[in-house]
């Protein structure tokens, strides 16, 4: 099976994409219709899809930036297809993401943040290291303080709970993570506590982030993009 990942910016993008990108959202149980996408095509700066045999199965919405000096990857909207070959796909994206990453900040620890609905989200963090929240885990002043950042940079800068990560919604489609693995990591067993009590109508999330590593993103050089 051929993958193909592709990064560009987001203006680009044409109608008849975002069509094809809400048709997966859909087929995969996520909200990111047509209008959600729309609105993400004008926030964010850089794309990533993820195709098999010419078939869209998968993107990423998200900017790299410098949050008060620090490299990030801020990802605004994050899917990947659901069934067996999700994990593939959503591997692919952070392939995508990074390559990109590497060629801004060289030599540099990025952090990568995102806002997740469930626990599945946060297996895009797997080889990352300081993962917040985490099971049994308090978070450092300046763990929350990178809680506030990003809710800053997503629009709910008073909106965040900085002890458990909780960005209190408004009722409006926002953009997450949305990636279901085919089977559940050890690695993140006991992380659905983070998700107990959200309200799903009022469109509640849980910020999560973790750091890659300059050693591990110098991993991604030498790839074609």
């Amino acid at each position: 099976m051929s993958i193909e990942i592709n990064t560009r910016d987001c203006a680009v993008l044409s109608d008849s994409e975002l069509s094809v990108m809400a048709d997966l959202s859909e087929a995969a149980g996520s909200s990111f219709d047509i209008g959600c996408l729309s609105k993400a095509r004008e926030e964010w700066v850089l794309v990533t899809d993820v195709r098999k045999d010419d078939k869209l199965t998968g993107y990423a919405f998200y900017t790299l930036e410098r949050i008060g000096g620090t490299p990030a990857i801020v990802v605004g909207i994050m899917l990947a297809e659901s069934g067996p070959n999700s994990r593939e796909t959503m591997l692919a994206i952070r392939e995508g993401q990074f390559r990109k990453a590497l060629l801004a900040f060289p030599d540099e620890d990025v952090l990568v943040g995102t806002r997740l609905t469930d626990q599945g989200g946060f297996e895009i963090f797997e080889g990352l290291v300081d993962i917040v929240p985490q099971p049994g885990h308090k978070p450092s002043g300046e763990e929350r303080a990178w809680a506030r950042r990003l809710a800053r940079r997503f629009g709910g800068e008073h909106r965040i709970d900085d002890r458990s990560f909780v960005l209190t919604g408004t009722g409006e489609t926002i953009g997450y993570t949305a990636y279901v693995p085919p089977a559940p990591s050890a690695q993140f067993a006991g992380f659905g506590d983070f998700f107990v009590g959200l309200d799903a109508e009022r469109r509640d999330s849980l910020i999560a982030l973790g750091w890659i590593m300059a050693e591990e993103l110098a991993k991604y050089s030498g790839f074609d993009d």
